[in-house]
């Protein structure tokens, strides 16, 4: 029978380390060509949009999709996953956490494979729902020792600083000027929904490495001109994505002053099919929309540990 997973069971269940070996291995797939993604549709009515990440990892025996509904009440989530090999439903999932889980994986695998490894310390814009993964798969494959946060409200930035010091014990702490984010930083991430640029380009120190987290429509925007013009590599989860909804890159794609041909996607770097960082100099950048085969990949490893536990609600339908 197909299996319900709450919030609940899901933040019993899902790790970081968990999260990023499963983005990694869902980028490797895809670059093996062994996996297939459709990007995000979106269908708008004037109080809710609806919005659908669909794909396949055949080796997993997973076909499925993630939707979700913005509305001024909130977002929620679903994950509906499917076996490959029949059509029959294998599970569907409650999927705030393990979006936001799986957003901050993306981020720590391209760390782990684009930033220095010495990098102890990280700036970070954002101090809500989705910076907590950001940071905490940041601190899972770097060895940090500093991680500064700046956001719009300073009373829920000292709190969300206090919060993410005790959980990951190394010292987070806010700042107040974009500025004192990124100067010395050696990793700098972007998680926010601004519509303008966040920083200068001249703040970042040679050998930093970027990761641009929130702007996955056309009207969000996090970094200028000025800080792409400086990075090199800039890599992508997915070229064809990035083409429709990197509010970044769209701007510079659209005057002719960046190719597409130019980018990279991750699971090509992971798979050795290209280059990654290739000196300690160079200003990396990996910009991030999100993709269905990465909550698939999660999906999947979910439900087996939630069979293993005993954990879940068995579905009357899908089988």
């Amino acid at each position: 029978m197909a299996l319900f997973l709450n919030e609940k069971d899901v933040e019993q269940l899902l790790t970081m380390p968990l999260a990023l070996e499963a983005v990694e291995d869902a980028h490797r797939q895809l670059s093996g060509s062994q996996a297939s993604d459709i990007p995000r549709q979106r269908t708008r009515q004037p109080q809710t949009t609806l919005h659908i990440l669909q794909g396949a990892l055949p080796q997993l025996d997973a076909i499925g999709y993630k939707a979700y509904t913005s509305n001024r009440s909130g977002v929620r989530f679903l994950v509906h996953l499917f076996a490959a090999s029949s059509g029959r439903l294998r599970a569907v999932i409650e999927a705030d956490r393990l979006g936001m889980m799986r957003t901050g994986a993306a981020a720590g695998v391209a760390t782990r494979w684009l930033a220095r490894p010495d990098a102890t310390v990280a700036g970070v814009f954002g101090a809500g729902w989705q910076a907590e993964g950001h940071i905490a798969a940041i601190a899972a494959v770097r060895p940090l020792q500093l991680v500064k946060v700046h956001a719009r409200r300073a009373d829920r930035l000292a709190a969300f600083c206090t919060r993410m010091s005790q959980r990951l014990e190394i010292e987070v702490r806010p700042v107040d000027s974009p500025e004192e984010v990124v100067r010395d930083s050696d990793i700098v991430g972007t998680v926010t929904t601004a519509s303008t640029p966040l920083f200068s380009g001249e703040w970042l120190s040679p050998g930093t490495h970027v990761n641009g987290a929130g702007s996955n429509s056309l009207i969000r925007r996090e970094l200028g001109e000025d800080v792409l013009k400086r990075c090199s590599p800039i890599v992508v989860d997915s070229v064809e994505t990035a083409l429709r909804e990197a509010g970044d890159l769209l701007p510079l794609l659209e005057k002719g002053r960046l190719q597409a041909r130019a980018l990279i996607e991750l699971g090509d770097v992971i798979c050795g099919r290209r280059a990654g960082r290739s000196t300690a100099d160079e200003i990396t950048l990996f910009e991030s929309q999100g993709m269905a085969v990465q909550d698939l990949a999660v999906a999947v490893r979910l439900e087996a540990l939630a069979r293993e536990r005993g954990l879940g609600v068995e579905l009357p339908y899908g089988g």
